[in-house]
Formats: C-alpha cells, sequence, structure tokens
C-alpha cells in the first residue's frame, strides 16, 4: 500500500510495514527527537510528519474497509484488529506527543501557511483531553463496535423461499401489495429483533467505557469530553436542543400532514409501519436500475455529474479506475454506506449497499459529494489541513444529492422524476425530526449514567411520541422500543447526528439559491470544498454562500419553501 505516483513518499520508506509496531515507532520518534532551530526546519518537520500520519490513516482505512466488506472473514477481522489493538494504542500517544511538540515550538506562530491556526486551535483540544489511560479504552470499545457489525453484517432474512440482506429487502416495502409489505416487514424485523439483547449487551459495556474516558479526561460527562474531541467551537449542547425545539415547531406540523394525505391516499384509517415506502397512489416502485447491474447505475450517475459539471464526471471516474467503488449490496457485508478518505493515495473510497431502489441513487451522490469534497484539497500537502469540519462536509454530500437531483431524467421518465423529487423533499422532511430525534436520546442518554434499560427505552418512546409519525404499531411495539438500535451512529460515532441537521439546512439554502443562479451555487459550492479545513465553519458556509444557522429563523422559511415545492409537483 503505497502512494500513487502523483504523491510519492519523501520520507517514509515504500518498504516500511505498517502493521510492524516497532519499525513505526521509529518515525515517531525520530519526528519526536529532530531538533527544530528554524521556521524552515519547522516546515519540513510538519510535512514530514503529515506523510507518515497519512501513510498510518490510509494503512487503517483500508483495513477497516476490509473488515467493512467482509464480515465474515477471520483473517480480514484478524488484521483489522491488529491495527486496533496492537498499532493504533501505540501511535495514538505518540502523535499527540508530536501535537504538543508542535504546540510549544517558538517558531510556529511564524509559519506562513493558511489554515494553520485552525489546527493550531484543533490540536489543543487534542492535547487537553489526550489520556495515555484512554488508549486502551478506545481499543476496547472499538472491538465492542466490531461485534456490532458483525451482527449487522450475518443479518438475512428468508423470505419466499430467498435468503435476502436487511437492505435488500427494502425492495419489498415499496411493493403496492399490502400482504406483501406486511410480510417483508415483519420477517426482517423478527431477524433484527432476534439481536435485540444482544445489541443492548453491547451498548451498555460502551456506556461505562465512555463515561470513563470523560472522567479519565477532567470532565463531567461524556458530552462535554465529545465537545471538545469533535471540536465544536461554533455551537454548544444548548444550541442543539434548542435545534430539537425548532423541527418540534416547524417540521412536525407538515409531517403531520404528510402523513394524514398518506393514510388518505392509500385508503386506511391508519397507517402502519410497512405502508410508509409504497407509492400512496399505486403506482410500482422506482427502479432505477437493474440491481444486479452496478455499472449501469454508476454510468447513469456519472451522467448526472457531466450534467451538473464535465469535472465531476472525471473526477467521479478516478473511484472506478482505482478501485475505490464497492456498492452492492450482499451476505457477510456490514448495512450501510460511508465515503473513506485514502490519505496517502488521496482518493475516496465509496462502500455502500445498492439494492435497485431510489434511494441507491440518492446515496451514491451524496457519498460522490464526500468524495469530490476529498479530491477538492487533494493537493493540499498537509494532511492536517484537508479535512473541513464535518458540519460542512455534509453541506458537500446533502448539497450534491439536492443539485444532482435536478438531473433524474437519466434514470427516469418525466412522471418518475416529478416522483422521485416529492420522494426526496418529503424524505427531507421526515430527516429533520429523526435527527432531532437520535440527538435529543445522545444527550439524555451520556447526561444520566446508569440510567436502567427500561429507562432508556421509555425516554426513546417518548421522543418518538414527539417526532415520529404516528404509526399504528399494535404487536410490535417491542420493534418501535427497539428501534434506535438500528441507527449505528449510536454504536459506533456518539454525538455524530446533528451534523447532518446543520448540513440539511445549509444544502437546502445552496438547493435555493441554484434554482435562480445554478452556476453561481455551484461554484461557491466548489470554493467552499477547495478550501478544506482551513477556515472555521460559519466561515465556510459563507463561502458556500449560506449561513451558518440551525434555528427556527432559518428552518421556518426553508420548511416554507419546501412546503411550496410540494404544492407544485404533480402527486
Amino acid at each position: 500500500m503505497t502512494a500513487i505516483a502523483a504523491y510519492p513518499r519523501k520520507y517514509v520508506p515504500e518498504d516500511l510495514d505498517v502493521s510492524d509496531v516497532a519499525a513505526l515507532e521509529k518515525f515517531y520518534r525520530e519526528l519526536m527527537d529532530r531538533p527544530i532551530r528554524s521556521v524552515y526546519e519547522l516546515r519540513s518537520w510538519l510535512g514530514d510528519f503529515s506523510e507518515l500520519a497519512s501513510v498510518v490513516d490510509e494503512f487503517g482505512s483500508r483495513r477497516y474497509i476490509d473488515s467493512s466488506c467482509h464480515t465474515d472473514d477471520p483473517a480480514i477481522k484478524a488484521r483489522f484488529l491488529q491495527f486496533v489493538q496492537e498499532v493504533e494504542p501505540k501511535i495514538k500517544p505518540l502523535a499527540f506527543e508530536l501535537q504538543k511538540k508542535f504546540l510549544a515550538s517558538p517558531f510556529a506562530s511564524d509559519l506562513a501557511i493558511p489554515g494553520l491556526d485552525i489546527m493550531a486551535r484543533q490540536w489543543a483540544a487534542d492535547v487537553e483531553i489526550f489520556r495515555d489511560e484512554n488508549v486502551p479504552i478506545e481499543t476496547e470499545i472499538t472491538q465492542k463496535v466490531t461485534e456490532y457489525d458483525e451482527i449487522n453484517g450475518r443479518m438475512m432474512v428468508q423470505f419466499r423461499g430467498k435468503e435476502y440482506t436487511t437492505q435488500q429487502m427494502a425492495r419489498f416495502l415499496e411493493d403496492t401489495d399490502r400482504p406483501t409489505r406486511q410480510e417483508a416487514w415483519e420477517n426482517t424485523t423478527t431477524r433484527v429483533l432476534a439481536d435485540r439483547d444482544a445489541m443492548d449487551d453491547i451498548f451498555e459495556k460502551l456506556l461505562p467505557m465512555r463515561d470513563r474516558i470523560a472522567k479519565n479526561a477532567g470532565l463531567s460527562d461524556y458530552r462535554a469530553y465529545q465537545w471538545k474531541a469533535k471540536k465544536r467551537f461554533d455551537y454548544t449542547p444548548e444550541d442543539c436542543l434548542r435545534f430539537a425545539n425548532s423541527v418540534a415547531e416547524t417540521c412536525m406540523p407538515l409531517v403531520r400532514r404528510l402523513d394524514q394525505q398518506r393514510a388518505e391516499d392509500l385508503k386506511l384509517a391508519a397507517l402502519r409501519p410497512w405502508d410508509m415506502s409504497v407509492d400512496p397512489h399505486g403506482r410500482a416502485p422506482l427502479r432505477p436500475f437493474d440491481q444486479e447491474n452496478i455499472d449501469e447505475f454508476t454510468g447513469k450517475t456519472r451522467q448526472i455529474f457531466e450534467q451538473l459539471a464535465p469535472y465531476l464526471a472525471i473526477q467521479f471516474d478516478q473511484l472506478k479506475i482505482h478501485g475505490n467503488l464497492d456498492l452492492a449490496s450482499r451476505k457477510g457485508k456490514r448495512p450501510g454506506g460511508y465515503l473513506m478518505p485514502l490519505e496517502e493515495s488521496r482518493q475516496p473510497f465509496i462502500f455502500m449497499n445498492a439494492a435497485g431502489v431510489h434511494r441507491d441513487v440518492t446515496t451514491l451522490l451524496h457519498e460522490g459529494g464526500h468524495a469530490f469534497h476529498h479530491l477538492a484539497v487533494a493537493n493540499e500537502d498537509l494532511v492536517f489541513l484537508r479535512s473541513a469540519p464535518m458540519e460542512f462536509c455534509e453541506v458537500a454530500s446533502m448539497g450534491m444529492e439536492l443539485l444532482g437531483g435536478e438531473h433524474l431524467s437519466v434514470f427516469y421518465n418525466s412522471d418518475d422524476v416529478a416522483r422521485a423529487k416529492r420522494t426526496h423533499i418529503e424524505g427531507i422532511i421526515r430527516l429533520l425530526p429523526w435527527i432531532a430525534t437520535v440527538d435529543s436520546f445522545q444527550h439524555w442518554i451520556y447526561t444520566h449514567p446508569g440510567h436502567s434499560r427500561q429507562e432508556r427505552t421509555e425516554f426513546w418512546l417518548g421522543l418518538l411520541d414527539r417526532f415520529a409519525s404516528q404509526l399504528d404499531w399494535t404487536g410490535w411495539e417491542n420493534a418501535r422500543a427497539a428501534s434506535w438500535q438500528r441507527q449505528a451512529h449510536i454504536f459506533r460515532a456518539p454525538f455524530y447526528y446533528i451534523e447532518y441537521g446543520i448540513a440539511q439546512l445549509g444544502a437546502l439554502q445552496l438547493w435555493l439559491k441554484s434554482r435562480q443562479d445554478p452556476r453561481r451555487a455551484l461554484a461557491n459550492y466548489r470554493a467552499a470544498l477547495s478550501l478544506g479545513g482551513k477556515k472555521s465553519l460559519p466561515q465556510l458556509f459563507a463561502t458556500a454562500g449560506i449561513v451558518f444557522d440551525f434555528s427556527s429563523k432559518t428552518i421556518g422559511p426553508i420548511m416554507a419553501a419546501l412546503d411550496d415545492e410540494l404544492a407544485a409537483l404533480p402527486n
């Protein structure tokens, strides 16, 4: 695993075995011991540190990707865990010492590198909360999360004589035959609930470990710890709770109206969980591509990027050229989707589980936005300056969903384009309350250490009463109570969810501006992506021509605009 020719190594030997901790450690020690007597030497030292960090990061990322794609392969799992258990615990403290060395250098303030002030602020936060005793705890947490991934990876559903992944079962929830939808939903839910206790057990082992990490860092709770760890300099926990209140005020009336209309269109007295994905007018499900033909899927998505801007299509081609697409759903593959930056080769990798449904199109546009963000900063030599705050990274992805959604004719006829747009807009309206639910749940979880399983369930159900569609769950109350377990972020990345809400509002602003001036909106989008992590969150939003705000002042007008958009679309 060496850098592609465009970015050859200058400091780390090409033949270094990154899994060899002793060999790797020598380079961290050399950087620690190297004297820095001038600005020039500090710049050279920082470049070598960046290259080393990129090499290690990509090595770990590739092992993570392999484990996601093959959760049932013991050898791949062993290689991933070797990195997690042996390499990372050794490297984290050494990288921390190098961060401290930079911050303590008398020449740091003289380095004329744009964005270095942002990096220094972030590193200062890392230094503030780092504790050696937390490294083995973080390793334990990764092992537990891997168990969660394995449980999900082996979930297969028997349905009418065939076996499907839970992602593939989503196709049947769009079937116009209600008994088929019900049977598919019940089979899937029964299979998921079979692991409910195992998932609860994993989660209840994660909670005290995370609380201990916070206490070791001298913080009151894990929420306070994560606020510093996630470098949330520009908003507070209270802002997030106000976001939830704003969603309840501005989004939920529209959600309730959409639910009522759906029930009327389906001629149902009450909606059931299996009634939420079907076309309410009885039309066949949208099928944008043959699920067995991934090349058709990627080829048509490329056409969307070409219509937006030819350079986007050329960049998308790079992913296929470098073998950085794994899109089809299959047994043994972890659910979900993500974009993984490969920092040394400076290429992005897209992972997802396509099943031939419209959601797949939105997902690939989303991850494509992340890929374009990564490629926009590929020529930045310092890896530490490439990554923007996640709240803006998700503007890149959600913005591309909306911008690309204006070109769905490559997949559909005009009637189905309108259906797809309506589906997307309604999905956004429903997503914001779900974000408020997941985020509020985590605020409660981590500020109430020692809570019981029953207390956690009751709080979750209270949030669903406030933010979810009021479906008839008769006979399946246990599924509603356990529905939080399917949101992987709660296990894998605590407090990483509000970013989607903040970013969705930014993406919607970008899209609304593009309706007036598409060229300028795309140019602003590109300009903001190219800044990477060199600007603050409000500055990145401003460069994109949008405002960093997630209060009712912003949410209200956006909901009104979406309501108008739905009214203008044919049913």
